[in-house]
């Protein structure tokens, strides 16, 4: 009976010792995997990080430093809409405009940033670029800020579609030229955007 007992006791503790060892196993086991797995992940995306960066050429530098200034200045014209033009399309296209290109500014900023490549200045812009690839010149900016009413709207559309026309210009180039995926694909959005908004355009100054 004495020995009955101390067999069963003996097996008692030979399955808690097992059992233990199963779930110290779990465990060291889970955390081995989720470190694996982490590790894995931050290598990746590391890894991801830099062949993205690696991709890109002149071109696409060309591209993000030259569509900065045009979109700030984009920008900085349909900020003169909403107290200076009359037509509430000519609003709503501004407000558009603005929506669109401010935020890429800012993913074009970052791309510069992220290559070691220069960002233009915040408003510094280069006045020899003015009235090149769509930019407004000097004097042009003024005699919009002076206009509103029914002549805000024409002058702004007129010169909106010339800078469209240069951004739709760049993209093209930069679909032909480029290699960085993400630049191409903002290209392609540039192009299809700028392009119905000078058809809109078009249509807006036929019907005044």
């Amino acid at each position: 009976m004495i020995r009955k007992r101390s067999l069963i006791r003996r097996g008692t503790a030979v399955a808690a010792v097992g059992t233990a060892a199963l779930v110290l196993a779990a465990c060291g086991g889970s955390g081995d995997s989720a470190a694996g797995h982490n590790g894995h992940t931050a290598t990746s995306a590391s890894a991801s990080a830099s062949a993205s960066q690696g991709r890109h050429n002149a071109a696409d530098t060309t591209f993000a430093q030259g569509m900065i200034p045009h979109h700030r200045q984009a920008v900085e014209m349909a900020g003169l809409a909403p107290s200076r033009a009359e037509s509430a399309e000519v609003k709503k296209l501004a407000a558009q405009i603005k929506k669109a290109q401010a935020p890429e500014i800012k993913t074009l900023s970052g791309w510069l940033t992220s290559w070691g490549e220069e960002v233009p200045a915040e408003g510094a812009m280069d006045h020899s670029a003015h009235g090149t690839g769509g930019m407004m010149t000097g004097e042009e900016m003024d005699q919009l800020e002076k206009a509103s009413g029914k002549a805000f709207d024409t002058a702004f559309m007129e010169m909106m579609i010339k800078h469209h026309e240069g951004a739709v210009a760049m993209a093209e180039t930069e679909k032909t030229d480029g290699s960085f995926p993400d630049a191409k694909k903002m290209a392609d959005a540039i192009i299809t955007s700028q392009t119905a908004e000078i058809t809109q355009m078009n249509d807006l100054l036929g019907k005044s």
